[in-house]
């Protein structure tokens, strides 16, 4: 593939979401002439501003912070290449959230309090699966409304 084929693909992926570098190395790797060409076209599109870690992070972040947890959405982000710093960074403001959002998620599925030990374990089941810490869930359930 010549280099101004393999950019106009980069540029046709970039312009459906925003990806990490890492992503965008895997889905372009196998089209590359070579790797030094591959990485070219990557630095290219990082110094103009069209590939960017920090934005494919917060974008992320912003889309399924309302329905998932800080665990699920940091295993998301580890599998797309993002450095643990601009990770931690991402997730700060979900973390600060994350009460509020795990009540607001557990009260939609099931609007009443667990009343037994069994509903109080699939109440937190359904939050843990939604990739919330434990410390959250036990806070959650415990709330009274």
């Amino acid at each position: 593939m010549l280099p101004t084929e393999l950019r106009a693909l980069a540029l046709g992926l970039l312009s459906r979401r925003e990806y990490t570098m890492a992503e965008l190395k895997r889905r372009l790797g196998p089209h590359a002439p070579s790797p030094e060409a591959l990485q070219e076209l990557l630095a290219s599109l990082s110094e103009q501003g069209l590939l960017s870690d920090a934005r494919a992070a917060e974008a992320l972040v912003r889309s399924r912070s309302r329905r998932q947890g800080s665990l699920l959405i940091e295993q998301e982000l580890r599998r797309r290449g993002v450095e643990p710093q601009l990770l931690q960074d991402s997730l700060e403001q979900t973390r600060a959230a994350e009460l509020a959002t795990a009540l607001q998620i557990l009260r939609k599925k099931f609007p009443t309090a667990p009343d037994s030990a069994e509903e109080r374990a699939r109440q937190g089941r359904y939050l843990q699966n939604r990739g919330f810490p434990l410390a959250i869930i036990q806070q959650v359930l415990r709330a009274k409304d």
